[in-house]
């Protein structure tokens, strides 16, 4: 009769705020992508840059730190 308690680690939860936040930033650049902001670098497109990186890193957090895989 042992019960195993698992215990979700931290940096899961940090995985799933990046890609959550990046999903987020990276789509409202595409939507400005056609008619982009009054600024000096926005030819650069930071939001979909930036958008894109952070949807890498959550997912690379969130399958590193899946809760129930063996490390």
């Amino acid at each position: 009769m042992s019960e195993q308690h698992h215990i979700i680690p931290i940096w899961f939860f940090v995985g799933l705020l990046l890609l959550v936040y990046g999903f987020l930033i990276l789509v409202s650049g595409l939507a400005e992508w056609s008619h982009p902001p009054a600024t000096v670098l926005a030819n650069l497109h930071a939001p979909v840059w930036w958008g894109g990186l952070l949807v890498v890193l959550g997912l690379v957090y969130c399958v590193k730190y899946y809760p129930g895989r063996e490390s």
